[in-house]
């Protein structure tokens, strides 16, 4: 049953939007409706309340696509950091292997 297609309603704003997902996705779903809600909300009370709902949904996909893209970056970064510590790790392992051990023929 995992792989079954549901529909979920979630609302955003005071508004109910209807969407498919698979049945092992849709805690998922709501958790990011309930993050864009949030943002949306958050958009609405510190701008201004004339602001259209649409305005207030672009907002929140640039503010959160903003947010995406920084995490993605950092995570490249750390990443590449990791990587190079475990590559200098090897290293030294290995050259203290090489004095050690003679290498096997």
């Amino acid at each position: 049953m995992k792989h079954e297609t549901i529909g979920v309603t979630v609302r955003l704003l005071d508004s109910e939007y209807r969407f498919s997902c698979l049945s092992s996705e849709r805690d998922e779903l709501l958790e990011a409706a309930h993050c864009l809600d949030d943002k949306m909300r958050e958009i609405r009370e510190h701008g201004s309340r004339n602001l259209s709902q649409e305005a207030v949904a672009v907002m929140a996909a640039m503010n959160l696509s903003h947010e995406l893209l920084r995490q993605q970056r950092l995570s490249a970064e750390a990443d590449t950091l990791v990587g190079t510590a475990i590559q200098d790790i090897l290293h030294k392992v290995d050259a203290f292997l090489s004095k050690i051990a003679p290498p096997e023929l």
